[in-house]
């Protein structure tokens, strides 16, 4: 075996390679082993996996390739000359999910708390610039005490480059945040500037100030759990996409979103071969959608029997769940879904499920992902707390993403569609490319009763018999302007469908269009309403 000799200073005796690439050898697995067997039982104690677990479970087996291993932060003061752990507290690097390239960042909360220093932050920003060069997807596995204070102002502008890569990549390649552990001051802005972001309960929490401060300050006690915990961010506030009992699973689930987006905003989403026929009716959907517009049912139901297999992937499923917004396939292509859902508050149209519409809109659409929209929506919800809460932008909200949106848009009213929301839910007159009606459509201003208390007010306060002339007027509103094909014969619906042809029909609409090519026009950006 061959060596190449050195003659260290001071006359040493040389060095051989053998012997470099033993030092190499150890100080890799001291590096892979962690700071101390005390820490990683500590890490372990708390129900966490540690940082190179998770990497294991989230790559393909063998893939994951790191990068500055060996860096060390080259800060001094409070201790930390003393205290120069390899890594930095955060692990970076690239690998193989499902045989497609994407990078991530994990902080090692063994390390410093996982608190982010200088050299710490160097790494991300390093990271997140070869992703963009790349051209593939970023993932942060986030568990980490915020900014390590004995850096001082240096770790808090370590944040902001963070940010700015955040907010640059946004549209360009998918970015994903993964909450495992704490997340909380400054840190949490990068995780909110992302497409996704997944939690687990019980062991990871997300908040601007901890329950400390907010007692401090308000005098109310709550535990970081009930201020920030996975159940609140998924259920109330809507800041997380998706909530799971144990770690594995959550990266399970994050593996399995990756599989419906493009590595970047250049590419289609991946395809698979399609083996579920084309062709195939959808008869349950005869009887599955009651043909009374009062009666709920699960819209969940009908994206099941028009999807391929049945599958599909929920978005912020616990949050404003009047609609529904998932990811599935139709004859092997990447569809988003926007429905809305009768079997909660009657499919209405409000601050919060605009909102979660509107960002789901906006994201499909910067990743080239078609929308199938599934309209059964009876107005807006009227409230005092609704308009003096800003029902209008956030309404608005979604009025913009579907205008804005140049990926491929078929719109289908399976029933009611009434006033502001039925325009909103990405009617032919905001642009959608194909809008489709089944045969129990009701599309109208309003429904019958409300518009004939209107227009007939008078008359029927008259006359003799205020009942039986507001029931014949309802019959005479619905009958003249509420029948399944008054917009079809007016050129808003393009066709009225068999419910049982749905899925054929939607997939022959989407080939139709998958070259579509719609331009906006030039512009430093839209001023979107907030």
């Amino acid at each position: 075996m061959s060596t190449v000799e050195e003659r260290p200073a001071g006359g040493s005796l040389p060095v051989t390679m053998d012997a470099r690439v033993a030092e190499l050898a150890e100080l890799r697995e001291r590096v892979l082993a962690g700071p101390s067997q005390r820490a990683t039982e500590a890490q372990k104690g708390k129900g966490k996996l540690t940082v190179r677990e998770r990497l294991e479970l989230l790559f393909d087996k063998g893939t994951f390739a790191e990068t500055e291993a060996f860096r060390r932060h080259r800060a001094t003061g409070f201790g930390l000359e003393d205290r120069k752990p390899h890594s930095d507290g955060v692990v970076t690097g690239w690998g193989q999910i499902d045989g497609r390239t994407v990078f991530a960042y994990a902080h090692d909360f063994r390390i410093f708390g996982g608190a982010l220093g200088e050299a710490h932050a160097q790494k991300i920003h390093k990271l997140m610039d070869l992703a963009e060069t790349a051209g593939a997807p970023v993932v942060g596995l986030c568990d980490g005490a915020g900014a390590r204070i004995q850096e001082g102002v240096t770790a808090l502008a370590g944040y902001g480059g963070i940010f700015q890569r955040n907010v640059r990549n946004s549209g360009v390649i998918p970015q994903i945040s993964v909450i495992m552990g704490p997340c909380a001051g400054g840190a949490a802005y990068s995780p909110a500037l992302t497409d996704f972001v997944f939690m687990v309960r019980g062991t990871s929490q997300m908040f601007i100030t901890g329950p400390d401060v907010v007692q401090a300050v308000t005098g109310e006690q709550i535990t970081q759990e009930g201020l920030g915990g996975a159940d609140v961010h998924a259920g109330t506030s809507g800041v997380a996409h998706f909530a799971y009992d144990d770690e594995e699973q959550c990266l399970e689930d994050v593996r399995h979103l990756l599989s419906y987006l493009p590595a970047n905003n250049r590419e289609l989403p991946p395809a698979e071969v399609p083996d579920d026929p084309a062709d195939r009716r959808t008869e349950a959907l005869l009887t599955l959608v009651p043909a009374d517009p009062n009666r709920a049912y699960d819209m969940r139901r009908v994206i099941e029997e028009i999807a391929d297999h049945g599958e599909y992937f929920e978005v912020h499923e616990r949050w404003a769940p009047n609609i529904i917004c998932a990811l599935t396939r139709l004859a092997g292509q990447v569809v988003g879904i926007v429905a809305n859902q009768p079997q909660s508050m009657a499919g209405v149209l409000d601050i919060e499920s605009s909102e979660k519409a509107a960002r789901f809109v906006q994201t499909c659409d910067s990743f080239n992902i078609p929308l199938v929209s599934l309209v059964d929506v009876p107005g807006f919800l009227p409230g005092v707390d609704q308009e003096h809460n800003g029902v209008i932008r956030h309404g608005a909200k979604l009025l913009y993403a579907y205008c804005n949106a140049t990926v491929p848009r078929i719109s289908l009213v399976l029933r009611k569609a009434y006033g502001g929301a039925y325009i909103v839910m990405d009617s032919r007159s905001i642009g959608a490319d194909i809008a489709l009606a089944w045969p129990t459509n009701e599309i109208a201003v309003m429904g019958a009763e409300g518009a004939a208390n209107v227009v007939f007010r008078r008359e029927i306060a008259a006359s003799d018999d205020p009942e039986a002339v507001r029931k014949a007027r309802i019959d005479e509103y619905r009958d003249e302007l509420m029948h399944p094909y008054y917009a079809a014969e007016r050129g808003l619906v393009d066709d009225v469908v068999d419910p049982a042809e749905t899925r054929s029909v939607l997939i022959g609409a989407l080939r139709m269009l998958r070259d579509k090519h719609a331009p906006l026009p030039t512009r430093k950006h839209g001023n979107q309403p907030q």
